[in-house]
């Protein structure tokens, strides 16, 4: 069985360059590959596409990435809890291709399944629409969208074998496995990495063969984007 385990999060991120586009799973800071983020902080690369639901808050997640000007574009459907990202935006030092949500999972999934593109109802009629082909299917319109190109998909699952197979957990499976697969190489990060063979294949999400590369991340903050809690009676 091909062995798809590098040592650490510095060989995962091997080719990773200037003005690249990576995929980045998630949804706000839920199940954020947080190793491969602080990696590409460290590394320092800039003129680089992000695509990913949002964009994290001001010192964490990708609000690293915003807070050294790393990014020079960046393509989601959210951009709310980053004070940092909104003051990009609207001063014009941030591209920002607002998506709907469903919009881009689907995106994701159309590059992952091999298609090229995919009609839509959501947007129709809306800027969203704009410059795009649309058609009638039996009486509604819909809006043509092209699958995302990728150089780097990061993503972060809760355990996976060294053939790759990963098993996500909770509400951190979001957008991790639709991004699986969906750019030329995949990198995912787990919190328990075990031999090939170990996992029930029952109980596992992705194959192995939407994954290139994994390691066995650490120090996990896990931060909580909105935490509400009940005043003692």
């Amino acid at each position: 069985m091909i062995k798809k385990t590098v040592p650490n999060v510095e060989k995962a991120l091997d080719g990773v360059a200037d003005s690249m586009t990576f995929m980045l799973g998630g949804f706000g800071l839920c199940g954020i590959p947080e190793n491969a983020i602080a990696q590409l902080v460290k590394l320092g690369i800039k003129d680089i596409t992000c695509i990913s639901n949002n964009a994290g808050v001001d010192d964490f997640g990708l609000g690293l990435l915003l807070q050294n000007h790393q990014i020079k574009k960046m393509i989601s459907s959210y951009v709310g809890e980053n004070d940092e990202f909104e003051r990009q935006m609207l001063s014009g030092e941030l591209e920002v291709e607002l998506t709907p949500q469903g919009t881009l999972a689907e995106k994701c999934r159309a590059a992952q399944a091999g298609f090229p593109a995919f009609y839509t109802p959501a947007g129709y009629g809306t800027e969203v629409a704009e410059g795009k082909e649309t058609r009638e299917f039996d009486g509604k319109m819909y809006v043509l969208e092209p699958a995302y190109k990728a150089d780097f998909s990061f993503v972060k699952a809760w355990k996976g074998d060294e053939a790759g197979n990963l098993i996500f957990k909770g509400t951190a499976r979001n957008f991790n496995p639709c991004m699986c697969g969906a750019a030329k190489i995949t990198v995912a990060e787990v919190e328990e990495l075990v031999p090939a063979g170990s996992l029930d294949p029952n109980h596992i999400h992705i194959p192995g063969i939407f994954v290139q590369r994994i390691f066995q991340g650490e120090k996990y903050e896990k931060r909580i984007e909105q935490r509400t809690v009940r005043q003692k009676a």
